[in-house]
């Protein structure tokens, strides 16, 4: 590792093996960060780091976002490696869908430790680079948490409660120089949502005032302007990527 590359800016993205994970990856090393990929999946992360290139730019960090040593532990390996984070994308998530009554307090834990505890474990590891090098996070929440829907009940609480933390925490450590923000993608063709019957999404894509679902790198460019220079004075803002979502009144068009 050359001096060079030490001095570089590095962003640590978690959930980096596919979707908006994947093209937040792509957009902060075309940006010219070096990027710290962490997830799961190693054969992901390594194609990740392939796409954005190579090991001069990328290092691939396995691990589970619900072990608390594992990510310490991968978090110290980026200090040593990189030498530093400017940037933390928080993107690792889940979801799951049933009546309220059917809910198991199994699967309410399970997607909360990754959905919101594994923010607060990454987040607390990567802060003191964070605050030495006034940095800034950018959290990947949902419209499902800005509101209620039928049968998402677990999934709307875990990313309401990321909304929240990031009001909280932008609040915090705004006099310390660190921004926190967040942006709350609407439906987004990735694998995670592959496998929603044809019905439901065409109902998704009526909803929305642009007729599609997002790209990936739609919502990775939004999250690389909340972490970089361009948005310098803005901290605390839900940003929806929604194509129009939240304008909408709900109301049918008029005949």
């Amino acid at each position: 590792m050359t001096r060079d590359s030490r001095s570089s800016r590095v962003a640590l993205i978690t959930g980096a093996g596919s979707g908006i994970g994947r093209a937040t990856a792509h957009r902060l090393a075309a940006d010219g960060y070096r990027v710290a990929l962490l997830g799961r999946r190693r054969n992901a992360l390594d194609e990740t780091a392939t796409e954005v290139g190579g090991t001069d730019r990328a290092m691939v960090l396995p691990c589970d976002v619900t072990d608390v040593a594992a990510v310490r532990a991968a978090v110290a390996t980026v200090l040593d490696t990189f030498g530093r984070i400017d940037v933390l994308v928080n993107n690792a998530g889940i979801s799951a869908t049933a009546p309220f009554a059917e809910v198991t307090l199994d699967r309410w834990r399970q997607v909360m430790a990754v959905d919101v505890e594994a923010v607060v474990t990454v987040t607390q590891a990567a802060l003191p680079s964070l605050l030495d090098h006034r940095g800034s996070v950018v959290n990947v929440a949902s419209l499902a948490g800005l509101g209620g829907d039928p049968k998402m009940t677990i999934y709307n609480a875990a990313k309401g409660a990321v909304v929240n933390l990031t009001r909280s925490l932008a609040v915090e450590l705004a006099a310390q120089g660190v921004r926190v923000n967040t942006v709350a993608p609407s439906l987004t063709t990735t694998d995670a949502t592959a496998d929603i019957p044809d019905a439901d999404r065409a109902e998704f894509i009526r909803r929305i005032p642009m007729g599609r679902a997002a790209e990936p790198a739609e919502v990775a460019d939004v999250i690389a302007f909340l972490a970089g220079p361009d948005s310098r004075f803005v901290t605390g803002v839900v940003l929806p990527v929604d194509g129009g979502v939240r304008a909408s009144s709900g109301q049918p068009p008029h005949r």
